[in-house]
């Protein structure tokens, strides 16, 4: 499936956070001057996040820890930084969707009416994005014949630089994905979509490591999301020691603290994994596939993550652990307050679409159902009301289980 059409036309970033930043610097570093990189936030976001870019460019700099070696790093000049949506995505080949899940909505509505034949849409990370976007297609009548996808994660653990109040033109990558999971919607669209990964350099250390997975439909995409599994239990189990991080344990910076190198132990771990089982009872009933995990991964302060930039050895192990009894460095900062996207992204998006899907398909989630729970009386509310994630926001709610996968498979829609 020939996409090199997209080799000549302009790559769009949507978000201006750390991982849209570092997409684009990537792919700009990348291209060189053979092919545009645009980069877009909304206002008013924008007057912070895209501040005097077009002067200062971009610097993409950090370990970037991965297997091979993979690296790419030094200042770029973006061709185009903007908060005007028509201009950025006017004549784009390819349009990468990287933000937060509350921000789907509002972007889809202003992005859908501009979209053209031929686009590709990549969504990092998909948080049901894809479900959402062709919904609100079809509530705009958008008949554009674009191809919409979608990944598991982001490809890197990467921060934006901050200098006190000052967000400075600078983002650390800690490390590169050689392998991510992803789905079209619809499946049939698989081989363009998977295609168009290639001319998109933020991809290159996937595609020259161990390749895209295919996963089996954009549910199981969203199973694939390690966020929920890994944030959850760990940020309100862990929550004690967040909250006394520079406190009752005095000599630490409170921004220092990191769920992966303070908070994990082995109780902790054992909930992560007995979640995990409860994804993959709730994929079994629907009829999807779920990423398999050893129960030994579980166990190492960077728990499943490390695979997608270390992999596995020919024994399906990991091929780094770092062991709970030993202090490491290696984990990204945060949560730094219970109000981290950890909590408030993973629990009323992740934790709310798997309950509601266990519902709808009779699958229990006690593990699940209790941290939806927990976080609801830290933050004094309860997820399971105030969340607007359920089956009817995505658009796949009153459909018997042959009309879901008909949908997921081939964009037949009969709801």
């Amino acid at each position: 499936m020939s996409m090199e059409y997209l080799k000549t036309k302009p790559i769009t970033v949507i978000g201006g956070g750390a991982v849209g930043k570092t997409i684009a610097v990537d792919c700009k570093l990348g291209v060189g001057d053979s092919q545009e990189v645009r980069l877009f936030d909304a206002m008013p976001f924008a007057a912070q996040t895209l501040k005097n870019l077009e002067k200062t460019g971009l610097n993409l700099v950090g370990p970037q820890t991965n297997r091979d070696g993979f690296y790419r790093g030094g200042k770029a000049y973006l061709d185009m930084v903007t908060s005007d949506m028509a201009k950025a995505v006017k004549g784009a080949g390819i349009i990468v969707v990287a933000m937060g899940a509350y921000g789907h909505e509002p972007t889809f509505k202003n992005l859908a009416p501009l979209l053209e034949d031929g686009q590709v849409i990549h969504i990092f990370t998909d948080n049901y994005g894809t479900l959402l976007l062709r919904k609100i297609m079809r509530e705009m009548g958008v008949k554009a014949d674009v191809v919409i996808g979608s990944w598991s994660s982001a490809p890197y653990g990467t921060r934006v630089k901050m200098m006190g109040k000052v967000m400075y033109p600078e983002v650390r990558a800690s490390y590169r994905a050689i392998t991510l999971r992803g789905a079209s919607l619809p499946m049939k669209d698989w081989d363009k979509f998977v295609e168009s990964s290639k001319y998109l350099p933020c991809m290159d250390a996937v595609t020259q490591g161990e390749g895209p997975a295919k996963g089996n439909t954009v549910l199981d995409i969203g199973f694939s999301n390690i966020n929920p599994v890994i944030h959850v239990p760990a940020s309100l189990l862990g929550v004690s020691t967040m909250e006394n991080w520079g406190v009752i344990f005095g000599g630490h910076d409170h921004k220092t603290y990191s769920m992966y190198s303070h908070g994990l132990c082995p109780s902790i771990c054992e909930v992560q994994y007995q979640f995990y089982q409860e994804e993959i009872a709730i994929a079994k009933a629907i009829g999807v596939d779920v990423p398999t995990y050893k129960y030994e991964s579980f166990f190492s302060r960077r728990s499943i993550l490390t695979q997608e930039y270390m992999g596995l050895d020919e024994n399906g192990n990991d091929n780094v652990v770092f062991p709970l009894n030993e202090p490491t460095d290696q984990g990204n900062v945060g949560p730094d307050s219970i109000h981290h996207r950890y909590i408030t992204e993973d629990v009323p998006v992740g934790c709310k679409m798997y309950h509601d899907l266990a519902v709808a398909y009779g699958v229990q989630t006690p593990i699940i159902d209790a941290m939806i729970t927990i976080a609801g009386a830290m933050h004094k509310k309860s997820f399971f009301e105030t969340s607007k994630y359920s089956l009817a926001y995505v658009g796949i709610d009153n459909m018997s289980k042959e009309e879901l996968l008909a949908y997921l498979n081939d964009g037949v829609y009969n709801k």
